[in-house]
């Protein structure tokens, strides 16, 4: 069983514990016996169930267990404490003398769960004080309800702790955390100092309606087009991009996506520059030295934009084209799948190269059926002796790339995304769906690693919570508890080797992705990376992953470093990597 099935699993125990003890209690008022007995032995067993459950995950690292072992065991012990001693008493008795009891363990139970939904990790001592409030407070409703009559020092002591723990559970909570130090003497390369541009384009943003689907569909556009239009380069070009919005109130600006720019030129506003405003201009420039597939789109309400269309292609080559090179951008416009099918023959014995790009913010599964392929490269990197593959699918994250190299075989070939053929030679019937898909951490010939050392060690670890600083609360995707703009940023100098352990204990993917670096993956889930060394800048962080890598910062400036699943990062779960 996978952590992330664990997670799940520990999730969908705790609300059945929770439901048998409230149920048991509810029916015992009730004076249900039959029913009430059943229910309080089911939420007994589920109880039981789950320290099984929690044991495991804090096997598989403390991030997954923190604050069930801290918060929710003893909850669970006390619950099975106060109600499990009861029940044979009631077998025979007064069944609605264990109503309270019962209703007692439910409280616990559901006060634990709604710690691990609402706070997550890292576990604190103010949230597990209002969680003991919690569960007091509903006691003692309960008893009021049901016209018990404790004694009276049990109340007051049961108010006494009841009013303590909420009043500085609630002190912890809300209390101010230390702001984040921000490093100072930044010396950032500027674009002018690259040269003349010898490639110019000008992208013009503006609302627009476009053809997709066989029908009209309002978008976002780069030069009326979506996807916009493709930029390309050859190693030593000197690319120049001007940048106008002609009508997007939310303002635009242009992220080079997996290209390591200088960071003047990385486009996200507010840390690297101002949001292109409705009739204003920024001009980015630089070095095309980094050979491969990249996109651009903007970070500008990013979640927003580059869903209604503000996206598009950059590739630079290193000479001029030999054989078919064609790419292929994949998004979902309106709910109209992108690109539309397109079928371009290819003479037999002509090399063909695959650029597969997902622009989209979920993953997708590619499938080329008809030829045995190799996969050249991701994210821009080559990969070193990559071997021939056969009915073998790649799921590519948000934000990635991969590129696909064949020669075109006298027989149709044809690309799948998620079951749709997208481009062929010619007709072609596969079903791909059941093919094995490629782990890419042991495809390909290893090399030794460059680092035996690092000067910086982080961990992110990823979830949801109640994020409590804004002037509203809201319901956050968070990093080790915080939510944008309270993370605090990961510092590093100028020529560190830092490592990252990234952690999602969450329900969703998260595709995680680091401006301005390509970082090393050194393993996935304890398992060392046994092929190609992978360069990547986005990658799927799934429920129960634990990720390593590393990257040595040469690149200095202020960088975004955050989920892909733009809906996420908008809902506060990126960060910053910053040069001191």
């Amino acid at each position: 069983m996978t952590t992330g099935s664990l997670l799940a699993a520990d999730l969908v125990i705790a609300v059945l514990a929770a439901a048998g003890w409230l149920g048991g209690g509810a029916a015992s008022a009730a004076r249900r016996r039959p029913l009430a007995l059943g229910l309080a032995v089911f939420a007994l067993l589920a109880t039981l169930a789950r320290a099984v459950t929690i044991t495991a995950l804090a096997r598989a690292g403390w991030w997954f267990a923190a604050e069930k072992v801290v918060i929710a065991a003893p909850l669970s012990l006390a619950a099975v404490a106060v109600a499990g001693p009861r029940l044979p008493r009631a077998a025979g008795g007064d069944i609605r003398s264990v109503a309270v009891p019962l209703l007692f363990a439910g409280y616990a139970q559901s006060s634990a769960l709604l710690v691990t939904l609402l706070h997550g990790y890292p576990v604190s001592a103010g949230v597990g004080l209002l969680a003991v409030a919690g569960v007091l407070a509903a006691t003692a409703l309960s008893w009021l309800a049901l016209g018990a009559r404790p004694s009276r020092t049990v109340s007051r002591a049961a108010l006494g702790v009841a009013v303590a723990a909420l009043v500085t559970g609630t002190g912890l909570v809300v209390a101010p955390a230390a702001a984040p130090g921000v490093p100072h003497g930044h010396d950032y390369r500027d674009a002018r100092t690259v040269g003349e541009p010898t490639r110019r384009f000008t992208l013009t943003a503006a609302t627009a309606t476009v053809r997709a689907g066989g029908r009209d569909v309002a978008a976002w556009a780069f030069n009326a087009q979506v996807p916009g239009p493709e930029l390309t380069g050859t190693v030593g070009d000197v690319i120049e991009v001007t940048l106008r919005n002609r009508d997007i109130a939310r303002g635009v600006t242009l992220h080079w996506h997996g290209y390591d720019v200088p960071n003047s030129q990385d486009g996200v506003p507010g840390v690297t520059q101002a949001a292109v405003r409705p009739g204003q201009e920024f001009v980015y420039r630089f070095r095309a030295d980094q050979v491969g597939t990249y996109w651009y789109h903007t970070h500008s309400a990013s979640d927003v934009g580059v869903r209604m269309g503000l996206y598009g292609v950059l590739v630079v080559r290193p000479a001029p084209v030999t054989g078919v090179d064609v790419t292929v951008p994949v998004h979902t416009l309106a709910g109209v799948a992108l690109p539309e099918p397109r079928t371009e023959p290819v003479e037999a014995g002509v090399p063909v190269r695959l650029r597969l790009i997902n622009t989209d913010s979920t993953t997708h599964r590619y499938a080329l059926a008809g030829t045995p392929f190799r996969v050249a490269a991701i994210d821009g990197s080559d990969l070193r002796g990559p071997t021939p593959l056969v009915d073998t699918a790649v799921l590519i994250p948000a934000g990635g790339r991969y590129d696909l190299v064949f020669t075109a075989p006298a027989t149709p070939v044809a690309l799948f995304v998620d079951g749709r053929a997208v481009h062929s030679t010619g007709p072609v019937s596969a079903t791909t769906a059941a093919w094995p898909v490629l782990d890419p951490l042991t495809y390909g010939v290893s090399s030794a690693a460059p680092w035996s050392r690092f000067d910086r060690r982080f961990t992110l670890v990823l979830d949801r919570g109640l994020d409590l600083h804004g002037l509203l609360p809201r319901y956050a995707h968070t990093v080790n508890g915080a939510a944008d703009p309270d993370i605090p940023p990961q510092v590093v100098r100028l020529g560190d080797v830092v490592r990252f352990t990234i952690v999602n204990r969450s329900q969703v993917v998260h595709p995680w992705h680091l401006h301005g670096h390509h970082v090393l993956v050194l393993s996935r889930n304890g398992r060392t990376a046994t092929g190609s060394p992978l360069r990547w800048d986005s990658f799927d962080v799934r429920p129960g992953d634990v990720w390593e890598v590393a990257f040595r910062a040469d690149n200095p400036g202020m960088w975004a470093n955050h989920c892909h699943n733009l809906a996420h990062a908008e809902a506060g779960m990126m960060l910053h990597l910053m040069y001191s």
